[in-house]
């Protein structure tokens, strides 16, 4: 009886939707987090009889056959690309992607990351670094007399100082987009690896064609819709409990076969 296997690929299926769907609520608060959705695919068919088949010397062809699925399976787990809303936190440092683009930074062991969140700081040397104190690969050191940091739209890091009207550009910050971004790796920490799903890295300055800005004093928020998050977990739910009754009932018919005299 195959449906005791179709049934077991559904609550399979329906249990990594779930895995997927707690993931993304439970990065709620995180900073410019995407959410990932799960899509499945049926599995191969048992073909009984082919349509299209002759069935007779006449020409006359099966319109249908018989076609009998083996389950279902995930075909993939891929990120939404959404904007989430810009939260004003104020804190000088603290960059807003505002439309595509990712910040490029660079790992303890020399390799290129990605990402969006915005939460900056600087570190010992006045280098600008990421939460975890990895340093952006534009290379701008803050000079630790500083007054004032400002960030333009378009990435131009400016310094004030005490006694000078007029503020020193310490550089340009860019931006880096993918063709598709749905093949970066996520490797976390809010980080994102390039990879040959993605495509080579295109860098540009913010604001010029096909990248975002950034807007100083802003965090991109997440963008998962709770509300749509919990109405898929209802119905996940539900699918599992209609597999699981799907197992029930096949056992019931096997026992009842074995009960036969």
């Amino acid at each position: 009886m195959k449906s005791l296997q179709i049934a077991a690929t559904g609550m399979a299926a329906q249990q990594m939707r779930v895995d997927v769907i707690s993931n993304n609520i439970a990065n709620m608060s995180t900073s410019a987090y995407r959410p990932r959705v799960a899509e499945f695919s049926d599995l191969v068919y048992q073909q009984y009889l082919t349509p299209g088949t002759l069935t007779s010397q006449l020409g006359t062809t099966v319109p249908a056959g018989i076609q009998l699925g083996t389950g279902v399976k995930a075909s993939t787990v891929s990120m939404q690309i959404t904007q989430g809303s810009m939260r004003q936190t104020g804190a000088e440092l603290d960059i807003g992607i505002d439309g595509p683009g990712f910040l490029e930074i660079t790992l303890p062991d020399g390799e290129t990351a990605f990402t969006r969140d915005g939460k900056l700081n600087r570190s010992q040397d006045g280098e600008i670094v990421t939460m975890e104190g990895y340093p952006l690969t534009d290379g701008i050191t803050l000079p630790l007399d500083a007054r004032r940091i400002s960030i333009s739209r378009d990435g131009e890091v400016t310094a004030y100082f005490d006694n000078q009207a007029e503020g020193r550009s310490l550089g340009v910050l860019s931006l880096a987009t993918f063709v598709n971004e749905k093949g970066l790796e996520a490797i976390g920490d809010n980080l994102f690896r390039e990879t040959e799903a993605s495509g080579q890295a295109n860098r540009g300055v913010p604001g010029s064609q096909g990248y975002g800005t950034v807007r100083q004093g802003f965090l991109e928020d997440s963008s998962v819709d709770v509300v749509k998050e919990i109405s898929d977990l209802i119905e996940a739910q539900r699918g599992y409990e209609l597999n699981s009754k799907v197992i029930t009932a096949s056992d019931e018919m096997l026992a009842a076969t074995t009960r036969l005299r």
